[in-house]
């Protein structure tokens, strides 16, 4: 007897800021899971303005490119591990990279944590059947309050 496979999903993606104590200071529109993070970024916050001068702001490598369009001094971005050719089959980062990763990390790992903490509401996390257009950014919003609220008391 053959199990029928899952029926793939289309994913939702939001840009999502947050503080170094969990609490999310800017949610972005959900978007279909083929948008990539970075165009999502640039369309939520142009680069022609100055987002980055004042703040520290510390992404993933969905964001490639965003030191060289993007104006300010302290913008983090981890090091990316070369690819792997004829002449280099396994390539490394060096120490001061990886520590510089690790650092960078630490420091991140809060906005995972946030997000998380916004997937406690089960309506993140398994088949969103409503169809009402725009319906996805309330819920989403609604979900990003309740953390918000939980991080103040």
């Amino acid at each position: 007897m053959s199990i029928p496979a899952e029926k793939k999903q289309h994913p939702l993606k939001n840009t999502v800021m947050s503080l170094p104590d969990k609490f999310m200071v800017f949610l972005g529109r959900t978007l279909s899971g083929h948008h990539h993070d970075y165009l999502m970024l640039k369309q939520e916050f142009p680069p022609e303005l100055d987002w980055c001068t004042d703040l520290n702001v510390r992404v993933d490598l969905g964001s490639l490119g965003i030191q060289s369009d993007y104006r300010g001094e302290q913008i983090d971005i981890p090091t990316k591990k070369p690819r792997t050719s004829h002449k280099n089959p396994n390539p490394q980062l060096s120490d001061e990279q990886s520590a510089a990763n690790t650092a960078l990390s630490r420091v991140r790992i809060f906005i995972e944590h946030a997000i998380g903490g916004m997937k406690r509401s089960n309506i993140l996390v398994h088949t969103f059947r409503n169809r009402i257009e725009n319906f996805e950014d309330d819920v989403i919003g609604v979900c990003a309050g309740l953390w918000n609220l939980v991080l103040s008391y």
